[in-house]
């Protein structure tokens, strides 16, 4: 078996475990530049959504993030803590429904420019043809709609 040296990377044949490993090292881009905020870019992503949605239940969120019940309850519980989100009682007694509150909006304003940072970051690595490229593959896995 051959010596690989630490800092060398191989190519893991996998199409998922090369990205496992690609959203491992986004992921720390994303969560250095938002440590500073206190928040992780799970969090964030999850405030944005709300942001936009104003109002979901968290079976749209699953399904939005492709994200198992349990992790999302728990996060969604976190951020509610803070008072960033808003849970309340949908059409029936098990549906929870969220929503981002003021505390919420302000977090995520305060955020911004260290999001912002760590787009930029990743931007500058691929530079602007493999951003695009990056984007359309994604588009093409999750069936998202790419916007410039």
């Amino acid at each position: 078996m051959p010596k690989v040296e630490s800092a060398q990377v191989i190519d893991l044949m996998c199409a998922c475990s090369n990205l496992r490993r690609a959203t491992r090292i986004v992921t720390r881009i994303y969560d250095e530049h938002l440590k500073h905020v206190g928040l992780e870019i799970t969090q964030h992503s999850l405030l944005t959504a709300l942001e936009r949605a104003e109002e979901v239940n968290q079976k749209w969120l699953s399904r939005l993030f492709s994200m198992d019940s349990t992790t999302l309850t728990r996060t969604l519980a976190r951020l509610t803590k803070h008072g960033w989100v808003r849970s309340e009682a949908g059409r029936d007694r098990r549906e929870r429904v969220f929503s981002l509150t003021s505390a919420g909006k302000r977090k995520l304003a305060e955020a911004k420019p260290h999001w912002q940072k760590a787009q930029t970051e990743l931007h500058k690595v691929l530079g602007e043809q493999g951003w695009k490229a990056m984007r359309e593959s994604i588009a093409l896995v999750t069936g998202a709609t790419v916007t410039a």
